[in-house]
């Protein structure tokens, strides 16, 4: 008896995992609790699948445990581990919607918008540049992040998402920036002008927003022929940013559009 339980011991571990049988039969705990660290354990070792088996049983056998509710979230956490970020998007805000109350409703919010950010285009060397893609999604993602600060001033998690929302946003005004710039070079004068104007608006201090107001200067002021959009530009450019280098010579353009 004693050589059987050691050879099925030693075979379960070869397996990778002791809360498995010789069959593949998953060896499910008492408690919720049991269940719920099993699949810990199995996150731990990657074992994606295992773990999801057993937080499902601790929601499923016992669903007014605490447990339950945690199983939940770590089913939404294997799949933001498996880089299945949409799917954890819906995830974590179906655990916020389910659980508004609950002591990790902060992380969920919080671990939703991070998916929306983490599924968005990012760089990579064979492929276009970031600011050249689809920006919907981050956009999306910049979005939900200003949700969560406003609805959870005081998390834990509050200077990540301050972190990441400013990225998004520094991505997103790269992006606006491109587009005139692609649309200046064209000789499309109002899709270059009415891209700076979203750039300042929508992304302020961003590392273009006086190059952007700049722009706008001239765009209106040869190109589109409105002398008043171009000393509104112009003005906004010496109130948000009188100590730049370039402030002095704005301020005689603008006495010349007078």
């Amino acid at each position: 008896m004693r050589r059987l339980l050691a050879l099925a011991l030693l075979l379960a571990a070869a397996c990778g995992s002791s809360r498995v049988s010789l069959t593949g039969e998953v060896l499910y705990g008492k408690t919720a609790e049991e269940d719920y660290a099993a699949g810990q354990a199995e996150m731990k070792d990657h074992n994606w699948l295992e773990a999801v088996k057993f937080f499902e049983h601790a929601r499923t056998k016992y669903p007014f445990s605490k447990y339950a509710a945690l199983s939940e979230l770590a089913v939404a956490d294997v799949k933001f581990e498996q880089d299945a970020f949409a799917e954890a998007a819906d995830a974590y805000d179906a655990f916020v919607k389910l659980h508004p109350t609950h002591e990790k409703a902060d992380y969920a919010a919080f671990r939703a918008a991070e998916a929306l950010y983490r599924d968005a285009p990012s760089g990579f060397i064979l492929f276009p540049p970031t600011y050249e893609k689809d920006q919907a999604q981050l956009q999306k993602a910049r979005q939900r992040f200003q949700e969560f600060l406003k609805a959870w001033p005081g998390s834990k998690h509050r200077a990540e998402a301050e972190k990441l929302a400013g990225d998004a946003q520094n991505r997103l005004a790269e992006h606006e920036w491109y587009v005139a710039q692609f649309y200046a070079k064209r000789e499309k004068w109002a899709g270059a002008a009415g891209r700076l104007e979203g750039l300042v608006r929508d992304f302020p201090g961003s590392g273009h927003e006086v190059d952007a107001y700049l722009q706008l200067a001239d765009l209106y002021a040869v190109r589109l022929d409105d002398r008043f959009r171009a000393r509104q530009a112009l003005q906004q450019l010496i109130t948000r940013h009188p100590d730049a280098a370039r402030a002095a010579g704005a301020e005689k353009r603008l006495e010349a559009l007078r």
